[in-house]
């Protein structure tokens, strides 16, 4: 008798757990029953999505963190998620699989954009030291392509100004797709558009009255950052940070900082720092972090670290370089 009813007991509390374990996930459930679904491609899209969005959209991004985004390439089940997202949010440029995914992963009711449609898009700065514009239309059947074979700079998100721009357009998708929860949308939209104002005064004080106005960085992805606020980026490879400079550039890169008395070569995170470092040791040349928030590394993701945070972390080494 007291062998059945020690049985009687752990099964109940088997069955105890399994209908909690049911009773959470059929809430888990409920609280996402009625929530957008929205795919974003790498993090300052997730980044500005998920601020928008608040309680209202189940938001991922399809690139992991820690992941170099330039050569991604979707799966299969990336495929999937791409077909069912109520929303699909994309910067321009920098994901040239985008086109053939949205035509493969068809989906008619799905609402998509284009988050760098209307900035006027730079041309890429190679070794030239000099900036150039180019009028983009971004139209939907234009082809887009892998950088290294456009001459168009996608990185607008590093610049605060132009990153506001990319909120609004995130946020008018959000709306088309929910217009129930359109004044949220707003609402959390100019709050983080405060935010991104601030850090575009933070950078106008500091940067304004610098002492050097050239930095020497790995990747060509602080342009738009540069032209913002007055400075010259000298860039010792291409807009892909995995293209490899010639020996002549290298010269040149080399030359250029002797020149202009440049004691800190900026690296970045998800990228072999190797090019970086043998500039900084050619002119003896510290190096230090400037990141272009293509992903997060682990140790943001440890330090609670998002866009804002690492955009001024970025402020602060670029201060530091350009007063030495």
């Amino acid at each position: 008798m007291k062998s059945w009813l020690k049985k009687s007991i752990v099964v109940g509390a088997g069955l105890s757990l399994i209908l909690a374990g049911c009773g959470n996930q059929a809430k888990e459930a409920a609280s996402n029953e009625g929530k957008l679904k929205v795919v974003t491609t790498f993090y300052p899209m997730y980044e500005f999505t998920k601020q928008i969005a608040g309680d209202h959209a189940e938001v991922v991004a399809l690139i992991p963190s820690g992941t170099e985004p330039h050569d991604w390439e979707p799966s299969a089940k990336d495929m999937a998620a791409i077909k069912d997202a109520d929303v699909f949010v994309y910067n321009g440029i920098v994901e040239g699989w985008v086109d053939s995914a949205l035509s493969s992963a068809a989906n008619e009711q799905r609402v998509v954009v284009e988050a760098s449609k209307g900035i006027t898009l730079m041309e890429g700065e190679e070794h030239d030291h000099e900036h150039g514009e180019e009028d983009h239309g971004h139209g939907e059947e234009e082809e887009h392509s892998h950088e290294e074979e456009s001459p168009l700079d996608p990185h607008v998100w590093l610049d605060p100004v132009l990153a506001q721009q990319e909120v609004r357009a995130i946020q008018a998708a959000l709306e088309k797709a929910d217009p129930g929860n359109k004044e949220d949308y707003k609402k959390n939209a100019d709050e983080y558009i405060a935010k991104l104002r601030e850090l575009d005064l933070a950078f106008k004080d500091a940067l304004t009255n610098a002492k050097h106005k050239e930095f020497v960085t790995q990747h060509a992805a602080f342009g738009y950052l540069a032209k913002q606020y007055g400075l010259t980026q000298i860039p010792i490879s291409g807009l892909s940070p995995e293209q490899e400079p010639s020996p002549d550039e290298m010269a040149e890169v080399v030359e250029f900082a002797k020149d202009h008395q440049v004691q800190t070569i900026f690296f970045e995170t998800l990228v072999d720092p190797k090019v970086a470092q043998v500039v900084a040791d050619e002119i003896g040349a510290a190096t230090a972090v400037l990141n272009p928030l293509e992903g997060l590394t682990a140790e943001d993701i440890k330090n609670n670290l998002d866009y804002i945070g690492v955009m001024t972390n970025n402020l602060e080494a670029l201060k530091k370089a350009l007063n030495e």
